[in-house]
């Protein structure tokens, strides 16, 4: 090792509002950095001076440089941005960052971009919209349902499909639905509300009343979905592990032409009752290979929700397994 490979490397960004921004509020992200890379890091001004082992040095300035191109582009750098560019460095992924945040999927309904946070997300899109049914399967927060009411929203607005229908097992409900006030869709909203709240923050509640009026966007449990077929249509079935066998091959059958289908769930969060089997994972058994069907596995790395769920995930998987050894 040379005296010059060794010597710390310094930063300089063009003024002191560019430093805040890379920095974060109060160096949060400077601070992440120093924790997880393991090097000394010291920020004054625009200035940030990276110290301790050349190899790590040399990443860290890499992240460093990463992060500030971002900001030149235009970006908001967050936390969130912090700790996935760190993932997608560790992984040697580090220069598709730029190329993540370079497509604008939409615009949300108080005009903040709607872009893909992670590589797996990346995958999911490309495959909703080459794909005529899509599995998107992962841990909650990875954006599965969000993503896929996303492109459903822009598939109508540009005509090609006729409505949106979304759909999702009611299966908390059982025996005490009837116990609930007021009519049948009354009592099977609470179990649709997530994706209302998606549709909600893509269109606003204006839109979205008056879409579901006029039958463009029709939200409905599961069981409505038996004897129909949903031709010209965008259909998305969330929470499908809760599915049973025979609702997923009752639902995967609705598809009609000009249509497309989304079944989002995660086969760690099954609520059916013990000894019933979950229609998502015989479906990802029997229809692997099945040629027109994409199935996407997000994992931990796309979470895009604090920091903290994804440590929490994997403890959560680090304690099943021990449960299972």
């Amino acid at each position: 090792m040379s005296e010059q490979d060794s010597q710390p490397r310094k930063l300089i960004l063009r003024d002191n509002e560019e430093a805040r921004a890379v920095f974060g509020p109060q160096s949060l992200h400077i601070r992440l950095l120093r924790e997880q890379m393991g090097c000394q890091l010291r920020d004054r001004g625009n200035e940030v001076t990276v110290d301790g082992d050349p190899e790590v040095v040399a990443r860290t300035v890499q992240l460093l440089e990463a992060l500030i191109a971002l900001t030149r582009k235009g970006h908001v750098v967050t936390e969130r941005d912090v700790v996935y560019a760190m993932n997608l460095e560790q992984n040697g992924d580090l220069p598709e960052l730029l190329s993540l945040y370079s497509e604008e999927l939409a615009v949300s309904f108080r005009g903040k971009p709607i872009r893909v946070k992670t590589l797996g997300q990346r995958s999911y899109i490309e495959a909703i919209r080459k794909s005529d049914i899509v599995f998107g399967v992962g841990p909650a927060g990875t954006g599965k349902t969000y993503l896929a009411v996303v492109l459903a929203h822009l598939a109508l607005r540009r005509g090609e499909v006729k409505r949106i229908v979304l759909t999702r097992p009611a299966v908390e409900a059982g025996e005490n639905l009837g116990f609930l006030p007021g009519d049948l869709q009354e009592k099977v909203d609470p179990y649709l509300r997530p994706l209302y709240d998606a549709l909600q923050d893509v269109m606003g509640a204006e839109q979205m009343a008056r879409s579901l009026e006029r039958g463009l966007i029709e939200v409905a449990p599961l069981a409505y979905m038996r004897g129909r077929t949903l031709e010209d249509a965008f259909v998305i079935l969330d929470e499908a592990q809760n599915s049973t066998p025979e609702q997923m091959k009752m639902f995967l059958t609705r598809l009609g032409f000009g249509s497309r289908m989304v079944i989002t769930g995660d086969v760690t969060q099954i609520d059916l009752p013990r000894g019933k089997r979950s229609g998502l994972r015989e479906a990802l058994r029997i229809l692997a290979g099945v040629e027109g069907i994409a199935f996407i596995m997000l994992e931990e790395a796309d979470v895009v929700r604090h920091p903290l769920v994804a440590r929490m995930v994997r403890a959560y998987a680090r304690d099943e397994e021990i449960g299972q050894g």
